[in-house]
């Protein structure tokens, strides 16, 4: 049998090695954060944590949930990735159904096609995004994270190509049963492309939870902003007075053990959505590579 080739068997070895030494990669920095979370103020200042706590305490996970500043950030992002995906996903699923019809069915479908590429390839800049942004009264809104990019094309695509590769006898077979276009679209092509649909909202969600710049752009005031902006101006600018701790407090932690507690509960949502889709993402991470 090829598979139990020797040659067979020591790619499998490999492969297991690989993709092994891969995942420490990417296990071992989240485990040295929460190492760093958990220690004290003098092993983390000295940058002697790796992956197991020294001085075991909680007291930076305390100021951090008592930290108006933090908690505020935190609902933010959560409002904002939920109703961004979920809207985000309306408009790509309705778009990209459409645009999956035949050019019989939909006369105008190479034109929007094109349109679509087009503003895709090229972008106005961020000049005129934020002019236009501000002509809309969207500036310092909680709409501005959401709004304009709410129409993802390369995600409209994928999910385009996907639904031209279901089988077009289940369309004929409901027009002749006289369903509408919007019940073959809720009745047929939904439950068929639910590892799409999963696969797609995760990199939506995981798209808005992390992004960080358009809230540092937009928004007025510290309240207002995503966690990630939030963490990006504590962990990169360094501007501690955003932590919402005072600095006779401040002085007792370790700015290291602060930032790396608020790293890690940052990292718990996204982490905890990975498991729940996992039997979808499989099948999904390979949407759009049938096309007719």
């Amino acid at each position: 049998m090829y598979f139990k080739s020797p040659s067979y068997r020591v790619f499998s070895y490999f492969n297991i090695t690989f993709l092994l030494a891969i995942s420490l990669l990417c296990v071992l920095p989240m485990l040295h954060i929460f190492a760093v979370s958990l220690s004290g103020k003098s092993a983390a200042d000295s940058n002697l944590v790796a992956f197991i706590p020294i001085d075991f305490s909680v007291e930076s996970y305390a100021k951090t949930f008592e930290n108006a500043n933090f908690l505020s950030a935190t609902g933010v992002s959560i409002l904002r990735s939920l109703t961004g995906t979920v809207l985000g996903m309306i408009v790509v699923m309705l778009a990209a159904f459409s645009l999956s019809r035949s050019n019989a069915e939909f006369r105008s479908r190479s034109f929007y096609v094109w349109f679509f590429l087009i503003i895709m390839i090229f972008d106005a800049g961020l000049v005129p995004h934020y002019m236009l942004n501000q002509k809309l009264g969207l500036v310092n809104s909680f709409w501005v994270l959401i709004l304009p990019g709410l129409v993802n094309v390369w995600n409209m695509i994928l999910m385009m190509n996907f639904f031209r590769a279901i089988p077009k006898d289940l369309d004929e077979a409901a027009i002749v049963d006289g369903a509408t276009h919007f019940r073959i679209f809720a009745a047929i092509y939904l439950p068929v492309s639910l590892p799409a649909i999963a696969t797609l909202s995760l990199f939506t969600l995981v798209g808005h939870w992390n992004s960080w710049f358009d809230g540092m752009l937009y928004m007025r005031s510290a309240d207002q902003w995503p966690l990630a902006t939030l963490l990006q101006t504590i962990v990169v600018v360094q501007d501690f007075s955003k932590t919402g701790i005072n600095p006779e407090q401040l002085e007792m932690l370790s700015n290291r053990s602060v930032k790396a507690a608020q790293i890690f509960i940052a990292m718990l949502p996204i982490l905890a959505v990975y498991p729940l889709l996992q039997r979808y993402f499989v099948k999904g991470i390979v949407l759009g590579a049938v096309k007719e």
